[in-house]
């Protein structure tokens, strides 16, 4: 085919997106609303008309480059306010889904080149509270690392999905859940988080321990509430201390037992990629 002629059929799939973009956005909810699952099914229809189109075949000039990057690099720069502002982010977003699941194999350059564009689009995708999109987009960063065999990258995308999935579940109980672990080990993908809220718990514990102390030397307290978290002890260690003080040191056994049980879970997964 004529490069005149190429170059014609790439344009006229930009400005393809482009419109099914527009029409897109301008169906979407105000910002502030979660974006449903139906919504992202219309998102999809776009994607696999665009599919189809037989344009996608033609390989361009420069095979290490992104076929739609002018999409790419308008979609950063929406600014709330501005008419249809979030349309060059769901144009980037379809653009990249239309590259990443297009008939024609990315090479590992493109890959990495669009798993940045993924990251940026997610980010941009948040800010401009589309959470469900930012979703669809950090998936796909997760998957090309992968295929990349970037484990660092991986991980990195994958805590931010993790993320993104909490904002597009309604306020209760599992969005609580949701930010307990995040607080807690970053999702299993920071373990070494987990060991801040051990030395907390060792710390509350002792701090208790020291108000039940009774006759017991500060010193002693202070070594049965550090080793009981690691050493479940025997109940005559609280012997002179106030009854509470037996409670609480079985309790602080379990809260240890699950975890370290949690954290070298955790850490293996991580260092062994199970």
């Amino acid at each position: 085919m004529p490069g005149g002629r190429a170059q014609s059929s790439h344009e006229s799939v930009i400005a393809d997106i482009g419109d099914r973009a527009l029409r897109y956005t301008q169906r979407l909810e105000p910002v502030g609303v979660v974006i449903g699952t139906g919504t992202l099914d219309d998102l999809d229809t776009h994607i696999e008309a665009l599919l189809d189109r037989p344009e996608l075949l033609i390989r361009g000039r420069q095979s290490n480059k992104l076929r739609f990057g002018v999409l790419y690099e308008r979609a950063p720069n929406a600014a709330p306010g501005d008419e249809a502002w979030r349309t060059p982010l769901i144009a980037g977003l379809i653009a990249a889904e239309v590259e990443f699941r297009g008939p024609l194999r990315l090479s590992p350059a493109q890959n990495t080149l669009l798993a940045a564009q993924y990251e940026t689009l997610a980010t941009a995708l948040t800010r401009a509270g589309l959470p469900a999109h930012a979703v669809r987009a950090w998936s796909g960063a997760v998957e090309l690392h992968r295929r990349a065999k970037n484990a660092g990258a991986e991980d990195r995308c994958a805590l931010a999905l993790a993320r993104a999935r909490r904002y597009t579940a309604a306020p209760g109980w599992r969005r609580g859940v949701s930010i307990v672990s995040d607080l807690l080990c970053g999702y299993g993908y920071q373990p070494f988080r987990l060991l801040g809220w051990v030395v907390l718990q060792i710390i509350v514990c002792t701090a208790l321990a020291l108000l039940w102390a009774g006759n017991k030397p500060w010193s002693e307290v202070v070594y049965l509430g550090v080793l009981t978290f690691l050493n479940p002890l025997d109940p005559a260690n609280a012997m002179g201390m106030a009854p509470q003080a037996r409670i609480l040191f079985a309790a602080e056994a379990w809260l240890g037992a699950v975890s370290m049980s949690v954290f070298f879970a955790l850490l293996v997964r991580r260092w062994f990629r199970l």
